[in-house]
C-alpha cells in the first residue's frame, strides 16, 4: 500500500510537468526570446519534418536522397520517384504532420517508465542511421549526431531517472511543434537557407485539387489531432507508471 501512494504521487507529479511543459512550449514559440530557448527543439521539429517527407516517399516505393538542414530552422527533403500524384501529395503531407506523429508515437509508447530506455536508444540509434545514410549538410550532421548523443546519455543518466521525463518532454516538444508551423501550413512558400521555396500545402495543392490554405488546414487538423492524443494517452492515470506501479498492483492483488 505504501508503495501504491509512492507511485500514485510520482505518477500526478509526471502529469503535472508533462502538462506544464506543454504550456511553456506553445507560449514559448510566440516571442523571439522563447524561440531561441527552445533552438534545439526548433531544429528538432524540422528535423522531424524532412524525415517525415523521406520516409512517406520511401514508403510509396520512392528513393529518399538526402536530408538538408540549415541554422535558421529550415530543412529540405530530396527525394525522387514515380509515385504519381497522390502519392506526392502523401510525401508533402508527411512532412507537415511528421512531428505531431512522432510525438504522440513517442508519449504512448513511453508511458511506463521501464520502456524511457529503449524508445531513447531507439530514437539515437535512428538518428544515427540517417546521418550515415541521408543527412547531408554541416550543420544538420553535427545537430544530429549531437542530439543522438545526448539522448543516449539521458537514458543513462542517473540511473536512467531522467530517461522518462525525457521521452516524454521530447514528445511534446514533437507534438507542440504544430503551434511553430502554423504560419507556414497556411503559406504559399517559405524560405529555406535564405532561398523562397514552394510550401508543401502549395505542393498538395499543385498534385490535387483545391488551395494551399484547404490542405494546409487538413493538415493542421490531422497534426493537432495526433498532438492531443498523445498528450491525452500520456496525461492518464499513470503516464510513467514503470516498476514502482506494477509492484503496487502486486501487492493490491495480492491483499485481494
Amino acid at each position: 500500500m505504501v508503495v501504491s501512494k509512492v507511485a500514485s504521487s510520482s505518477g500526478l507529479q509526471s502529469r503535472a510537468l508533462l502538462l506544464f511543459s506543454a504550456f511553456v512550449t506553445v507560449a514559448a514559440w510566440q516571442s523571439e526570446v522563447g524561440r531561441m530557448v527552445f533552438y534545439p527543439f526548433t531544429i528538432l521539429a524540422t528535423y522531424a519534418h524532412e524525415m517525415g517527407h523521406g520516409t512517406v516517399a520511401l514508403i510509396l516505393g520512392g528513393s529518399f536522397d538526402s536530408l538538408e538542414m540549415f541554422p535558421d530552422g529550415s530543412g529540405l527533403a530530396r527525394w525522387h520517384g514515380d509515385v504519381g500524384r497522390v502519392g506526392k501529395a502523401l510525401v508533402a503531407l508527411g512532412g507537415l504532420v511528421g512531428p505531431s506523429i512522432l510525438g504522440a508515437i513517442v508519449l504512448m509508447a513511453s508511458r511506463r517508465r521501464s520502456r524511457a530506455r529503449w524508445i531513447l536508444d531507439l530514437l539515437s540509434v535512428s538518428m544515427l542511421a540517417s546521418v550515415l545514410l541521408v543527412v547531408r549538410t554541416g550543420f544538420g550532421v553535427l545537430f544530429v549526431l549531437g542530439m543522438a548523443a545526448a539522448l543516449f546519455w539521458l537514458a543513462r543518466v542517473g540511473g536512467g531517472r531522467l530517461g522518462p521525463f525525457t521521452s516524454q518532454f521530447v514528445g511534446v516538444q514533437l507534438c507542440m511543434s504544430v503551434f511553430r508551423d502554423l504560419n507556414y501550413m497556411f503559406s504559399p512558400g517559405g524560405v529555406v537557407d535564405g532561398v523562397q521555396q514552394r510550401s508543401d500545402s502549395s505542393a498538395i495543392a499543385d498534385a490535387l485539387v483545391f488551395p494551399y490554405w484547404f490542405w494546409g488546414g487538413v493538415a493542421a487538423l490531422f497534426a493537432f489531432l495526433a498532438a492531443i492524443v498523445g498528450v491525452f494517452v500520456a496525461l492518464r492515470r499513470g503516464p510513467v507508471g514503470g516498476e514502482a506501479d506494477d509492484r503496487g498492483r502486486a501487492t493490491r492483488h495480492a491483499k485481494t
